[in-house]
């Protein structure tokens, strides 16, 4: 059975979103401002706002406030958990198939004699 990992669910989470990744592609070029992030979306504050809580939750962006306005960073290194999940999928998958590959020339060779 696979083993179950809440950060990493948080991570697929956050990225499931097409809005939350429009602002983390914004965010990769440079901090930015919640409203500049809203006016980017064309959504209200309040849903910028929730779909931040989101990325921050997953660690994908740290906010910071100065005064009244709040700046937003992305932190890549958070994509580091998916990233080495998705390397142990792709490694699993291609020793899946080099054993079917290998099963395959098997069976042609046997059919062969």
């Amino acid at each position: 059975m696979a083993k179950h990992d809440p950060a990493l669910d948080r991570l697929f989470h956050a990225l499931s979103d097409p809005t939350r990744r429009a602002m983390l592609h914004r965010l990769a070029q440079g901090p930015a401002a919640v409203s500049d992030l809203a006016a980017l979306s064309g959504f209200r504050l309040p849903t910028v706002l929730r779909h931040l809580a989101v990325l921050e939750e997953a660690g994908l962006v740290a906010t910071q406030k100065d005064g009244r306005v709040r700046s937003c960073a992305f932190r890549p290194e958070a994509l580091r958990p998916m990233a080495d999940w998705l390397e142990e999928q792709r490694r699993i998958w291609e020793a899946r198939l080099d054993r079917l590959d290998d099963y395959v020339t098997r069976l042609m060779k046997e059919r062969k004699t």
